[in-house]
């Protein structure tokens, strides 16, 4: 397959509003200095009452157009947990919104992984040859499912958004994408779950309870799962890729928390880029 997919322009947009450890304190049972020793973390950015993810998605989709003198898409894919509604997809609103209407549009929810599925099936698109272009964008707003008295989330998740443009061409130009290495174990749901607004907590009937609204995380068993998957993921496409890793620099992933970049980092022997201090949790493409 001679075709590839190749990232043609970048952009990315976090809300204005910024939250410190500081903030944080004052009404959780933490400091900055817990939060900087266990995550890195020293701010976070959230969006205002009355904006939504689509309008973040929206915003990070425009820079990576202009930033690759596009003019549009073919196709709009965007991964994201925390949909503007539940139905229809937000996909198709942003593709609108930024003039796409009757492009193609769909959404991934796939949580932290959310934007590398879709650099894949964007990718796919690509070297298949149905889109010669794809815009794809990791949106969030998780602030709108955090438990604000929960200090295990409430200190690493914000809000952002992160996109790239895809466009047809050959393996060897610069940002060619050259391999992706996904996998999934639902066995392992409840590490990472909201159990409200679905079907499960829809069909048993009842009151539904206030704590199924929010975001749970078992932090330390997420950890150790995160920093063990990651690595194995990463040297699997560094085989596939035939790279050595010493011919890599830098490792970036979509994380926040410092301590798993570099728990990954060392067993690789790469240098990880520290999640930016002024959006801790947005998905950066």
């Amino acid at each position: 397959m001679t075709r590839a997919a190749v990232l043609a322009g970048v952009g990315g947009f976090v809300p204005p509003r910024v939250v410190t450890n500081d903030e944080l304190a004052r009404r959780l049972d933490t400091s900055d200095t817990w939060i900087r020793t266990r995550t890195g973390i020293a701010q976070r950015h959230v969006i205002d009452p009355g904006m939504t993810t689509g309008d973040l998605a929206v915003e990070a989709g425009m820079r990576a157009l202009k930033h690759a003198g596009a003019d549009g898409a073919d196709l709009v894919i965007v991964a994201t947990t925390t949909p503007d509604r539940p139905c229809p997809a937000t996909a198709p609103s942003v593709a609108a919104r930024m003039g796409l209407t009757g492009v193609p549009a769909y959404d991934i929810a796939a949580v932290c992984s959310g934007f590398v599925y879709a650099l894949q099936a964007g990718t796919a698109a690509v070297t298949s040859g149905f889109a010669g272009r794809v815009l794809v964008i990791g949106a969030e707003s998780f602030s709108t499912i955090l438990d604000p008295g929960d200090r295990t989330t409430s200190v690493i998740f914000g809000d952002g958004a992160g996109a790239v443009l895809l466009r047809a061409g050959e393996h060897d130009e610069p940002g060619a994408v050259l391999a992706v290495h996904l996998g999934s174990d639902g066995s392992m749901a409840d590490l990472i779950t909201v159990r409200g607004g679905g079907a499960e907590e829809r069909s048993r009937g009842g009151t539904p309870r206030e704590e199924d609204r929010y975001f749970r995380m078992e932090g330390k068993s997420v950890f150790f799962a995160a920093v063990r998957r990651m690595t194995e993921s990463s040297r699997t496409v560094l085989e596939r890729t035939g790279w050595d890793v010493r011919d890599v620099d830098r490792l970036v992933a979509h994380q926040a928390n410092a301590r798993i970049l570099h728990a990954v980092g060392r067993p690789l022997r790469v240098l990880p880029v520290p999640p930016c201090p002024g959006s801790a949790a947005a998905p950066i493409a």
